[in-house]
Parts: structure tokens; sequence; C-alpha cells
């Protein structure tokens, strides 16, 4: 539906990186190859429910469900076999982006979240109110 690149201090403490990209997806189109991942309940800066399911067998992160929503998840793109066909479409939590990471010129970004309302696709936004609401 659509690829953040998240920049907050959540996502860089938990991947140990300078920033997570997901992409926010429906979870009933994501199917395993193989294992079985173990969700692991993580504390946040805002307070809300942050589940990350991890790879029963290496630990990586593959999806996070933040606000246990259930039918949407925010997948990791780095662990798809080919993440260069998901590039990011915003920038987020930039306020907190390390001084030597450069966000591409012309990006979308924004310091802190966004109106999804106003910077999705009309076909996102469809996908995503059969799901729930915009918020």
């Amino acid at each position: 539906m659509f690829v953040h690149c998240c920049h907050c201090r959540d996502c860089q403490k938990q991947t140990g990186g300078a920033f997570a990209i997901n992409a926010l997806i429906e979870r009933e189109r994501v199917s395993l190859t193989a294992g079985a991942p173990a969700p692991h309940a993580m504390k946040t800066d805002s307070g809300h429910p942050h589940i990350i399911w991890r790879c029963d067998a290496c630990g990586s992160a593959l999806w996070s469900d933040y606000g246990d929503r259930k039918t949407m998840i925010f997948l990791r793109v780095a662990t798809l076999d080919d993440p260069a066909q998901m590039p990011p479409d915003v920038h987020i939590y930039t306020r907190s982006k390390l001084p030597w990471v450069r966000v591409p010129e012309g990006a979308r970004a924004f310091e802190e979240y966004y109106d999804a309302t106003a910077e999705w696709p009309a076909e996102s936004i469809a996908r995503r109110g059969a799901l729930q609401p915009l918020r």
C-alpha cells in the first residue's frame, strides 16, 4: 500500500541501523516460505503496542504490528528477495534522523508523521480503508 523510511529512535534502536524501511501491507497478502515467526512485544516512546515478528531460526525482524491492528503489518522491506522493488514513498520522523544520513533530493520527508489522506494514492487509501479507516 505504502512504504515508509522511518528515522525514529525506536526504529534505530530496534534495527541497530539508521532507519527501518517498512511496507504497509495487508497481512493476508504476506505468505511465509519457511519457519514460524514468533511475536516479541517492544516498548515504544508512544506507549502504543508494538509487536515485532521475528524469524524463529535467525531472529531477523520480518514485520511489525503497530497498535495491535492484526490486519495490516509493516513488512521489513530489506527481508524481501528483491528489496530494490520497494523504494520509500516517504521519509518520516526525520527530526531524529542521524546527521550523516542524506534524504534523497526531492523525496517526500516529514519531521514527524504525515496526513495519509494527503500523501497516499487513492488505490492505497481504498485498500487501507477496507481494513480500517485512516486516522
